[in-house]
């Protein structure tokens, strides 16, 4: 391809303010009124019918067109795969929500089939998965303590723990909060909430989940070690469970611990020869169920529990469970807890949903993910099943074994259904401890997330302190009040950033109209008798005064050479030559710009700040324009009073250049100014 050839064109106009371009672009003045979009947003037809069915129910309009040729073989094997994955993660998950394990295989089922049908993404696996998990089960734990279940044992003079009443507790309640979790991801999804994510950036959703996953493992102690500490709620209660463990130790049931012990072992080396035969098996060997396999016949074999005293699964039935109605009068309780699992689930799976999409080159629709989790979860709530979001492992699986629709998802909930109809009972033998080991190897890939932290001193301190913080909030205040303080101190970052902005005097580039800041470019020149400012946020009632206090600093003790420049005989043709008489006060400038390019609203104590910068300033006869209003600026600008008699639209430009020579037409003015880029080059000349 040849070389873009440099060309040069000249452009001659006037200087324009922004009534003129009102002018000469006719600007409207008409807005839609709210009763126009209320009709237009009602008004009815054909092709909006449709599209809104489509909408609504996103598998019609992908389903139709399913390809058996070239989809079926891939999402078979990959929900086979997924299907397989979701057994003991399901099982393993519900020991964190503290419901029996059989409830997160109902998990792995319904809320899948839901998804599959109002979901957009082509590839996450939606289920089970820890961090939701454990903040069930914090809920569950803190509503129906083990405290509450005791009763006097005659035989052996002691008080027990009925485990059946308080596991049927555990259950209602875990679907209360799942139900409710689901309304409101409905709730924000008709009302186009799906932004609300944006509140939840990288850095902070992987310190929040590194601080879940610390609370998953001490949670999960006590199967590994054979212990029975109690339980604790509310902050700092990390601090008292783990000292609660460290107290427990010596009591520790030393077959549990064998049993754990050697189950992480295996499932580590088994993970990391896995990954090494990855690119030669076509499918990843499924090593979580191999271990529950083979921990189930050996603790069948040898009797783990009765010998040995292993906690197990114990009593898994077959079959589904009938629908229930989620008990109201829990919902007062759990509000703030099901509102905070609705945003980390919803965030999670967007993210992930993102990722993907990006990748394959299709559009997940944010608004409608919010609905099909909620769904999701209101009506997997009803068959008691506990929350769910996307898992990152699972995903993974499902896009490397070949699966390219939602019909791998609806495959593997199929393979679920068929474990819990006909084998689950098999798996009543397996140990608890080996269900915990599960939990520890799978959360290999959020303790890497610590990783986070020096690559994020090197590029952005602030957001590595927003990693800390979040990430000891957590941890410190439990996952639900975690969320809601890291938020807040992400929100607080943004404010101080806002408030603490970068103020710059602008120059000009030689033989250009573009404008820098002088302090960071060497051969960029104030203009002569004119201050050029600009701040680098918004300008609004944090940050007004110190914007104010910033410009006087700048506009006081400068030397502002207002005498004739001498030109550059190179392109003495193509630059502006301005010859002006001399100010005998050079510390101030004859007017001064204010850059609002980075302003994207002003507020009424903003409105007031610029007005007031005008009067002060014109009170010394220094002239005061404004450049680069974006168009909700001006409207502030009209709105707030700003414009009157005297204060027209004539002291708004929508450059900079224009500004600095309409500051300069009092003197003799003027050829060409010159600028050179890289595609359309051209010189503007202005008369």
């Amino acid at each position: 391809m040849e070389e873009r050839r440099r060309m040069t064109y000249n452009v001659n106009r006037k200087v324009l303010d922004e009534g003129d371009l009102d002018e000469m672009g006719e600007k409207t003045h008409t807005k839609t009124s709210l009763c126009d979009k209320i009709k237009g947003s009602m008004s009815c037809s054909g092709p909006r019918v449709k599209s809104c069915l489509l909408g609504a129910f996103p598998v019609a309009s992908w389903l139709p067109r399913y390809s058996f040729r070239e989809d079926a073989l891939g999402d078979l094997v990959s929900g086979i795969s997924v299907g397989i994955m979701q057994l003991p993660q399901g099982m393993a998950y519900a020991l964190l929500a503290s419901v029996p394990p059989v409830f997160g295989l109902y998990s792995s089922f319904y809320p899948v089939l839901i998804y599959f049908i109002f979901g957009t993404s082509k590839h996450i696996s939606v289920g089970t998965y820890a961090v939701m998990s454990v903040m069930i089960g914090g809920v569950v734990d803190r509503l129906a303590p083990d405290s509450n279940f005791e009763i006097w044992d005659n035989v052996t003079n002691s008080s027990i723990i009925d485990s059946v009443a308080r596991d049927q507790e555990r259950v209602r309640i875990a679907a209360a909060v799942t139900f409710l979790s689901g309304l409101f991801q409905i709730l924000l999804g008709l009302v186009q909430f799906g932004f609300v994510v944006t509140y939840l950036s990288e850095p902070l959703v992987r310190a929040y989940t590194t601080g879940a996953a610390i609370h998953v493992i001490v949670s999960q102690l006590k199967y590994a070690f054979g212990i029975n500490p109690k339980r604790y709620s509310g902050p700092i209660s990390l601090i008292y469970t783990v000292v609660e463990i460290c107290y427990l130790l010596p009591q520790t049931n030393v077959g549990t611990l064998v049993v754990s012990i050697v189950a992480i072992v295996g499932l580590i080396l088994a993970k990391e020869l896995n990954a090494y035969l990855g690119k030669k098996l076509p499918v990843p060997l499924p090593i979580e169920l191999v271990a529950v396999i083979i921990a189930t016949v050996i603790s069948w074999q040898v009797n783990l529990e009765s010998r040995y005293g292993v906690e197990v699964v114990g009593d898994i039935p077959s079959g589904l469970q009938p629908p229930v109605a989620p008990t109201l009068s829990l919902f007062g309780q759990v509000i703030g807890d099901a509102f905070a699992l609705s945003v980390v689930g919803y965030g999670i799976a967007i993210s992930l949903g993102r990722i993907f999409a990006l990748k394959y080159g299709y559009k997940v629709d944010s608004n409608q993910e919010l609905i099909a989790l909620g769904l999701s979860n209101s009506i997997g709530g009803v068959f008691q099943c506990f929350a769910i979001s996307c898992s990152m492992s699972r995903t993974l699986v499902q896009e490397s074994t070949g699966g390219k629709t939602q019909v791998a998802g609806a495959l593997s909930a199929v393979v679920i259904l068929f474990i819990t109809l006909w084998i689950g009972s098999l798996f009543e033998e397996l140990p608890k401890a080996v269900l915990a080991a599960i939990i520890f190897v799978n959360l290999q890939g959020m303790m890497k997330q610590f990783m986070d932290i020096p690559a994020l001193w090197r590029s952005n301190k602030v957001d590595m302190m927003i990693w800390v913080v979040s990430f000891i909030l957590t941890v410190l205040l439990n996952p639900d009040l975690g969320l809601a303080a890291a938020i807040a101190f992400s929100m607080l970052t943004v404010i101080f950033r806002t408030q603490l902005p970068r103020y710059s005097l602008l120059g000009q580039v030689a033989d250009t109209d573009i404008y820098k800041p002088v302090e960071d470019y060497g051969q960029v020149r104030q203009v002569p008798g004119v201050l050029i400012f600009r701040s680098s946020a918004t300008l609004y009632f944090a940050n007004a005064e110190m914007y104010q206090e910033a410009l006087g600093e700048k506009a006081k003790n400068k030397d502002y050479p207002n005498g004739q420049e001498e030109p550059n005989s190179e392109h003495q043709k193509d630059i502006a030559t301005i010859d002006v008489d001399n100010d005998p006060d050079t510390s101030l400038p004859r007017a001064i710009i204010l850059d609002l390019s980075p302003v994207n609203f002003l507020d009424t104590v903003g409105v007031k700040t610029i007005k007031s910068i005008r009067r002060d300033y014109g009170e010394i006869d220094i002239e005061v324009v404004l450049a680069c209003c974006q168009s909700g600026v001006v409207e502030n600008l009209l709105a707030g009073g700003f414009f009157n008699d005297k204060v027209t639209k004539s002291c708004l430009f929508d450059t900079i250049h224009d500004a600095v020579l309409y500051c300069l037409s009092g003197r003799p003015v003027l050829t060409t100014d010159t600028c050179r880029g890289n595609y359309f080059p051209m010189a503007v000349a202005y008369f």
